[in-house]
């Protein structure tokens, strides 16, 4: 995997949940998360970790595995990813 700069980001860094973790890596998106800029990738954690419930942050995850499948989408927007 690429060693993603971090360092720009204005936002706190957001710690990525081991059920986070598990589910993509069964899912086999860890490096489709990966290959999303930093601010995605910790927009998506944030938006996990503030969830209160257990059923909010699954009903997140799902989405996120969702968007990450389908490749173009971006919290229910359009995301044309850049060429690396």
């Amino acid at each position: 995997m690429s060693n993603t700069d971090f360092s720009n980001l204005s936002r706190p860094l957001q710690p990525m949940p081991e059920f986070v973790l598990d589910a993509l890596e069964k899912h086999s998106l860890l490096a489709a998360y990966k290959n999303r800029p930093p601010y995605q990738q910790n927009d998506y954690l944030s938006w996990i970790n503030r969830a209160k419930r257990t059923v909010t942050k699954e009903k997140r995850l799902h989405q996120i595995l969702d968007e990450l499948e389908c490749g173009d989408v971006y919290m229910k927007m359009p995301y044309k990813p850049s060429e690396r």
